[in-house]
């Protein structure tokens, strides 16, 4: 495996999360044009399916909390608890990788994302909260396997492949952010079937990935390399704290914007149209700031200025005039979705090969998402103590600060201090 270029942005999206791998037998290429585009397609579509469950329970929080009887916390926790489930299980996906194969956890992943979402629409508040634990277990799985299927299948396609994987992910969260509300109403308010239909597309593609998984017979073994003195570097951390901070905003948003756009006096489709519209220019976005990071000699001004457009934006979306949301949604689009993608950027930048990269990404994730689940959970609380989200301000900004800081550590060009060991295997 070839250590990344920086100036390659397809070397800087995907980190290949079997790095730790002793190299296997080549996987299956598809034999025809046909089965390679349907093999990117599928790939593209189990991405699109890695959000839907964030945002289509916001867009039915206030529905849900009125047919549930769900409390001001118990709301908070159910936007908070698939980001937890990110933290926990991201560790996972790799000793399920390197035991069973990717291609085989990655179909148990789908059909089991399916199961937790359907699980949501039986009208019961301990199903709900299970449902969403088991879906958030599964994306968690999900997000670290795709990347390196990506890397590992279209070496040649890499930038374009990420190109799509990342816009499959914005379009799943608009989706579900614009169209939830929308299918609710189109089948007779029945909130159960708006919850549960987001998993016929994770059905839908599980059947099409069953065929890439019996065609391939390879299997990950275990690991001939360790990665020692990650955990105690510094620069690790403000990279994690980094992720984890920009992240907490991200999660705010997918988890509180629409009843926050609702709350000042917006009707719920226009709410979940802004917040779509949002999401997919995130996606926009993530395809440009990748390009212009590696542009100057480190990332610390543009972290720290997506980090100020961030912010801005979210106060904007809390207290400008209404007529102005639309502007402010598209800011706020742009500062999250370029956020995503530098921090992203960062983790490559700060390693010297793979394998740092690879464990570096793991620590990042596992540590950040936790970390980003204390944002919505704090704006639940504070909606619940207060009334109103006004005061969630406060927590926007103090995220945002914190994001800025670490960004700029995370942002100058320094290399974590930290080293691949190969082992007896």
């Amino acid at each position: 495996m070839r250590n990344p270029d920086p100036t390659d942005p397809g070397a800087i999206d995907l980190i290949d999360a079997e790095a730790d791998s002793v190299p296997a037998p080549a996987p299956h290429r598809p034999p025809t044009p046909v089965a390679r585009f349907l093999l990117g397609a599928s790939l593209v579509l189990i991405a699109f399916n890695l959000r839907p469950v964030f945002s289509s329970a916001s867009a039915l929080l206030p529905e849900i909390r009125e047919h549930l009887g769900l409390s001001a916390t118990g709301a908070s926790l159910l936007t908070t608890l698939p980001v937890v489930c990110l933290g926990l299980f991201s560790p996972l996906a790799p000793r399920l990788a390197q035991r069973i194969g990717t291609e085989r956890t990655l179909l148990a992943v789908v059909f089991l994302l399916a199961l937790g979402t359907a699980l949501r629409g039986l009208s019961s508040l301990p199903l709900l909260f299970l449902g969403t634990a088991l879906a958030g277990a599964c994306i968690a799985v999900g997000n670290v396997l795709l990347p390196g299927l990506v890397k590992r299948d279209f070496p040649d396609k890499a930038a374009l492949m990420t190109g799509c994987y990342t816009m499959a992910l914005c379009a799943g969260a608009a989706g579900a952010a614009g169209l939830t509300l929308p299918i609710e109403h189109a089948l007779g308010g029945s909130l159960d079937g708006a919850l549960a239909i987001w998993a016929v597309p994770a059905v839908i593609v599980g059947l099409l990935w069953l065929p890439q998984v019996l065609s391939t017979r390879m299997q990950a073994k275990r690991a001939g390399f360790r990665v020692e003195g990650l955990w105690r570097d510094r620069v690790a951390w403000q990279v994690t704290l980094f992720m984890g901070l920009q992240s907490a905003l991200a999660y705010c948003v997918f988890g509180w914007l629409v009843p926050i756009l609702r709350e000042r006096g917006l009707d719920g489709v226009t709410a979940g149209a802004i917040v779509s519209m949002s999401v997919m220019v995130q996606a926009g976005a993530c395809l440009v700031a990748p390009h212009l990071a590696v542009r100057g000699k480190d990332q610390r001004l543009i972290n720290v200025a997506l980090c100020g457009i961030a912010v801005v934006a979210l106060l904007g979306l809390l207290f400008a005039p209404l007529w102005t949301v639309w502007f402010w949604a598209v800011l706020q689009g742009i500062g999250q979705g370029g956020l995503i993608a530098v921090a992203m950027t960062v983790i490559v930048l700060r390693t010297r090969d793979p394998h740092v990269a690879a464990h570096l990404s793991g620590m990042a994730q596992c540590i950040g998402y936790l970390l980003a689940a204390i944002g919505p959970l704090v704006v639940g609380l504070i909606r619940g103590w207060t009334g109103s989200f006004a005061w969630s301000a406060v927590l926007f900004v103090l995220l945002g600060l914190g994001a800025a800081v670490n960004g700029w550590f995370a942002g100058r060009a320094l290399y974590v201090n930290a080293r691949t060991v190969e082992t007896a295997g």
